[in-house]
C-alpha cells in the first residue's frame, strides 16, 4: 500500500485524521511498547523519545520507505518473541505503562496485534484517500 508513496504526502492529514507518517511511526512504536510490557520491562529511554515524535506534525527526516522499513522490523521482532513465547506466562500478570494499568502477557499480545489491525486499517484508507486526490 506505501509503495511509492509520495513523501510530499507523508504528514497530509485528509478531512483532519491522522496523517500516514502518524500511523506508521505509531505502528512500529505501539508494538515495541507493548512487547515490552508482556516481558513486565518498563520503557526504553529510547521507547519514550520515540512515543513523543509520534505526534508530530512533519518529520522531514523520514522517509515512506524508513517508516515501512522500522515497521517490518519491528513485526519480525514481535514474531521473534511469540516464537519464544513460553506458554505458561500466558496468564501471568503485568502492568502497563506509569499508571501501571493490569493486564496479562496474553492481554498485552492480544491488545498488540488488535491495536496494530486497527491502525493499518486506518493507514489505508488515509492512503487511499490521498492517492485519489479527495484531500
Amino acid at each position: 500500500m506505501m509503495a511509492n508513496f509520495p513523501d510530499d504526502q507523508l504528514w497530509s492529514r485528509p478531512a483532519g485524521v491522522a496523517s500516514p507518517g502518524f500511523h506508521l511511526q505509531h505502528l512500529s512504536g505501539v508494538l515495541s511498547r507493548l512487547f515490552s510490557y508482556a516481558r513486565g520491562e518498563a520503557l526504553s529511554p529510547a521507547q519514550r523519545e520515540a512515543l513523543k515524535l509520534e505526534d508530530a506534525v512533519s518529520r522531514p527526516d523520514v522517509t515512506s520507505i524508513s517508516l515501512v522499513g522500522a515497521f517490518r522490523r519491528q513485526v519480525d521482532v514481535a514474531i521473534d518473541e511469540l516464537r519464544a513465547a513460553d506458554e505458561r506466562t500466558l496468564t501471568t500478570a503485568r502492568e502497563v505503562g506509569r499508571g501501571k494499568l493490569p493486564s496479562t502477557v496474553l492481554g498485552l499480545i492480544v491488545h498488540a496485534a488488535e491495536h496494530t489491525q486497527r491502525h493499518v486499517g486506518q493507514l489505508l484508507v488515509t492512503v487511499r484517500v490521498l492517492r485519489a486526490g479527495l484531500a
